[in-house]
């Protein structure tokens, strides 16, 4: 586990843009079995792409007409339980971190993993999310 004031920063990149940050099995459980409409959720973590594209992208991908009605974010490496409890949602597809899941009424629509990130611009991520909101929200 990082110290939590080197992961505040990565942690607030989040949170300061609208997103509620899920930290138990709980809250994760709470937030997809309730969740009405859209819902994105973030597993944000401690890697370069993750601050480099990851972050900054599903930021940017606010920013147009359509976006998810509920944004949560999982914190991997620091809040296991949650993070745990949210890739479980994810299946069929592995735990990955960076990663991205849109939910729609509580069933998974749209996944971008790590895979989708590394070597990606902020802006791809962008685009690849807004195409999704405009499919699903």
């Amino acid at each position: 586990m990082y110290p939590e004031e080197l992961v505040r920063p990565m942690r607030s990149e989040l949170t300061s843009n609208g997103f509620t940050e899920l930290k138990s099995a709980a809250e994760v459980n709470e937030a997809l079995t309730n969740a009405k409409g859209t819902t994105l959720v973030v597993v944000n973590s401690v890697c370069g792409c993750a601050a480099g594209t990851a972050r900054p992208g599903v930021v940017h991908s606010l920013t147009g007409d359509k976006k998810p009605n509920n944004l949560y974010t999982v914190f991997a490496g620091q809040d296991k339980e949650a993070t745990d409890t949210a890739r479980g949602a994810m299946v069929p597809y592995p735990p990955s971190s960076p990663s991205i899941a849109l939910f729609k009424d509580g069933e998974l629509v749209h996944m971008v993993e790590r895979h989708h990130i590394e070597g990606r611009s902020a802006e791809m991520i962008a685009t690849n999310l807004q195409a999704a909101y405009q499919a699903y929200c």
